[in-house]
């Protein structure tokens, strides 16, 4: 079934349906009076004497520069080549497609003075999966992804380069090859195209999505290094966590408790207190879930917003100049994720450093059999150390930044974009720590030979589907990239839900 756009109830599901799913995409027919009018009011307004920004005038310092009737449509062919100025790796592709999606639902909206065709020529593309190769740098966050979003455009006037069914080719030959013809860009049309926070957005709401995944799934890998380190379980007690009940922290509590549900390992060890990285479970993933929820609100409110500029409110017959381009919502949202999957990673590292090491864990050291001729998962620790390291430089908030531009026009912008490409580092590198956890904690588990509960003994089978037991020293890199591939795409959170039911 089709993702339908009207510019409203977008979510981040329907985002990774069609980014990575390739999920079909329709305008619905709800849409079409608003972008029509919107559309009409910009054509009347090129044509006559009155000042509109974008549509006779120049962009950014050049606001004030009048453009001759005879050069409006040329303007427009011109600020997506002049634009097309990103530097760097390509953008992933379901980022792209992400982005495409966004760009037409804020469109659809009808409050950007674009034509029906160009909506539809966008739509069109994603379905036939054009993929413009966007760089990954060159955004400053306001005026929005300027450069990054006219790489999208320059594709659609049959310009700059996309990948077509495997294949690099220049824009105008991906469209032929898929039985679509170049724009002839229209009053406006070229500046709201480029025009908006959709890369940014596109890159908030496809991270949020993975790094609930691996919230959850971090509670497991958390469970699995409390029975291999024999935890106590009174502070997951539900009596103890309505004491302070923040949702997020009652939340991970319960998920522990389904997770060792029948474990013949808790409190065996008898400690009267556990140390923090495993008593303060709840307290720390419990404030990401929180903050996860907090982002996700401010993202899906924006994946659902006219973010150009100026907007068009053709039901009153006016054209205002106005920021909504800006993305200092999303370079918060993001900094923020960012610092709160760090925090994953964080207390992931102190349980992976106490499983290693055998005056903690009362494990053979190393978790391996004869340490001394093996290492053992000595340097898997290293590994998700440094990554930890990594990120407290990448959590860094891109967004206290600011650089002034175009002759001081634009002179505060939110490096929202730098904060978008920081946080994929960090859930690439906490996603790789909390994958280094399960394949410790299952090794120790394994080493002790004892009763898990339902739901831990469901995560250590997903890891041992993958990744055999380790007896003596191997190449450890394979294993830690079958065990990160099984956390990313949710395979071990799908293994223990489809024991315990869903986790919270």
């Amino acid at each position: 079934m089709a993702v339908r756009i009207n510019g409203k109830g977008l979510t981040v599901r329907d985002v990774v349906s069609v980014s990575r799913d390739f999920e079909l995409v329709e305008l619905s027919e709800d849409a079409v009076a608003g972008i029509e009018a919107s559309a009409t009011l910009i054509d009347r307004l090129a044509k006559g004497k009155k000042r509109v920004y974008g549509v006779n005038t120049g962009f950014g310092a050049m606001a004030d520069t009048i453009i001759s009737k005879d050069k409006v449509l040329e303007l427009q062919k011109n600020i997506v080549m002049s634009h097309s100025a990103g530097v760097g790796e390509p953008l992933p592709e379901d980022v792209v497609r992400a982005a495409m999606l966004l760009r037409a639902n804020t469109l659809a909206r009808g409050y950007s003075g674009v034509k029906l065709g160009t909506i539809k020529m966008l739509i069109g593309m994603l379905n036939r999966g054009i993929h413009p190769i966007i760089p990954k740098k060159g955004s400053l966050g306001a005026s929005g992804d300027l450069a990054q979003l006219a790489h999208i455009a320059l594709v659609m006037i049959g310009r700059g380069r996309a990948v077509y069914k495997g294949r690099i080719l220049d824009g105008g030959d991906a469209l032929k090859h898929a039985g679509l013809k170049p724009l002839k860009l229209g009053a406006k049309e070229g500046l709201s195209l480029v025009n908006g926070t959709q890369i940014m957005a596109s890159i908030g709401a496809l991270e949020l999505h993975d790094a609930n995944i691996l919230a959850k799934t971090a509670d497991v890998a958390a469970a699995m290094s409390l029975e291999a380190l024999r935890g106590n379980m009174s502070p997951f007690d539900e009596r103890v966590q309505m004491l302070r009940p923040h949702d997020g922290q009652v939340k991970c509590a319960a998920n522990i408790r389904k997770l060792v549900d029948g474990s013949g390992l808790i409190g065996s060890k008898n400690r009267t207190q556990d140390a923090y990285s495993i008593r303060c479970i709840p307290q720390v993933n419990g404030a990401v879930k929180d903050t996860l929820d907090f982002c996700g609100g401010i993202i899906e409110t924006e994946i659902n917003s006219v973010t150009d500029n100026p907007v068009v409110l053709a039901e009153d017959g006016e054209v205002l100049s106005c920021g909504h381009f800006h993305g200092e919502y999303l370079a918060f949202a993001m900094d923020f994720l960012a610092i709160a999957i760090s925090e994953l990673a964080d207390i992931s590292e102190r349980r992976i450093a106490r499983l290693v090491d055998h005056k903690l864990s009362g494990l053979p050291a190393f978790l391996i059999k004869d340490a001394g001729v093996n290492s053992g998962f000595m340097i898997p620790h290293y590994t998700a150390a440094s990554l930890v390291s990594e990120n407290k430089i990448l959590s860094h908030p891109a967004s206290v930044d600011s650089i002034p531009t175009s002759a001081n026009q634009e002179d505060h912008v939110s490096m929202g974009s730098i904060s978008a490409n920081k946080l994929m580092e960090v859930l690439f590198n906490t996603t790789n720590v909390v994958a280094i956890e399960c394949m410790c904690a299952a090794q120790a588990l394994d080493l002790l030979d004892v009763n898990t509960g339902s739901g831990v003994d469901a995560a250590r089978k997903a890891v041992r589907e993958k990744v055999r037991f380790i007896k003596r020293d191997e190449e450890m890199h394979g294993n830690m990239q079958k065990c990160f591939d099984i956390v990313r795409t949710g395979a071990v959170l799908k293994s223990v839900e489809d024991t315990v039911g869903a986790l919270e």
